[in-house]
């Protein structure tokens, strides 16, 4: 996998064929930088093994009046590895907690929630993937709602897959690096 796009953050819209809200069309293409203390990344890993500088993300989403589907794709990250990966509340930042917790559709008040009945693939976007031997790897998610505005900023990358056990529900480990996404 390629990507056919140079570093690019695109947002369109069109009117919904039946009158509700207008579709929504965001690609983020970026390749990750070395956190070395500045915020103005739009993509930064915290762990050079896992996500090397010079990696590449790809994020889409497609947002219209039956929900939202996102797609992500990676190239150059660590082979045969299993990553966890969701939609954060909050943009990247020089440090990997910056970018708060999961979004959830239905917040819990007690966030961030390790209940499955909040942490779940229905109520959070997670995009798990396994990179093949090159370090290529993909996913997709698709929830029957929309991002709140200003709600959902980025995507992370975690250290292994998505827990859904009682106490442990939406944990994967570790944030190995993030991607400033303005979700719509």
């Amino acid at each position: 996998m390629s990507f056919l796009v140079s570093t690019l953050a695109v947002a369109m819209a069109a009117v919904s064929p039946a009158g509700g809200f207008p579709a929504q069309d965001v690609t983020v293409a970026e390749s990750f930088q070395a956190a070395d203390g500045q915020a103005t990344h739009r993509a930064v890993t915290f762990d050079d093994k896992a996500v090397p500088p010079g990696a590449r993300i790809l994020v889409t989403e497609h947002a219209d009046d039956g929900g939202t589907e996102v797609e992500l794709k990676v190239e150059g990250l660590q082979p045969n590895r299993t990553f966890g990966a969701h939609v954060h509340q909050k943009a990247c930042g020089s440090a990997a907690p910056d970018s708060g917790p999961h979004y959830q559709d239905k917040a819990d008040p007690k966030q961030p929630s390790t209940d499955p009945a909040y942490a779940n693939d229905d109520n959070e976007v997670w995009l798990d993937f396994t990179t093949d031997g090159s370090g290529e790897g993909d996913s997709d998610a698709t929830v029957d709602w929309r991002f709140r505005p200003d709600g959902a900023r980025s995507v992370v990358l975690h250290d292994h897959a998505t827990e859904t056990g009682q106490g442990k529900a939406g944990t994967a480990g570790d944030r190995l690096a993030c991607v400033n996404v303005p979700f719509e």
